[in-house]
C-alpha cells in the first residue's frame, strides 16, 4: 500500500515538472517567433537599448539641469 502511494505522488511530481517545462517551452517559443525573427536576434535585440533613446533621455536631463540652474540663479540672484 505504501509502494503505491509513493509510487502515485512521483508520478504527479513528474507530471508538474514535465507540464511546466512545456509551458515554459511554448511561453520562449512564442516570444521568439513574434516577430518572425531568430531567437538571438530578439535576445539582442531585448537587451541592447539603442543610441537613440539614451540621446534623447540624456538630452532630457540636461535640460531639466539647465533650468534648475537657471531658477537657482534666479532665486539667489546669480548672474554669469
Amino acid at each position: 500500500m505504501e509502494t503505491n502511494k509513493a509510487l502515485i505522488g512521483a508520478l504527479i511530481f513528474i507530471a508538474l515538472v514535465a507540464g511546466a517545462n512545456f509551458i515554459m517551452y511554448a511561453i520562449a517559443h512564442g516570444a521568439a517567433r513574434s516577430n518572425q525573427k531568430s531567437f538571438l536576434e530578439t535576445v539582442s535585440q531585448s537587451l541592447n537599448v539603442s543610441p537613440k533613446k539614451k540621446n534623447e533621455s540624456l538630452d532630457e536631463l540636461r535640460h531639466k539641469i539647465q533650468e534648475l540652474e537657471e531658477g537657482q540663479k534666479k532665486d539667489t540672484g546669480v548672474s554669469d
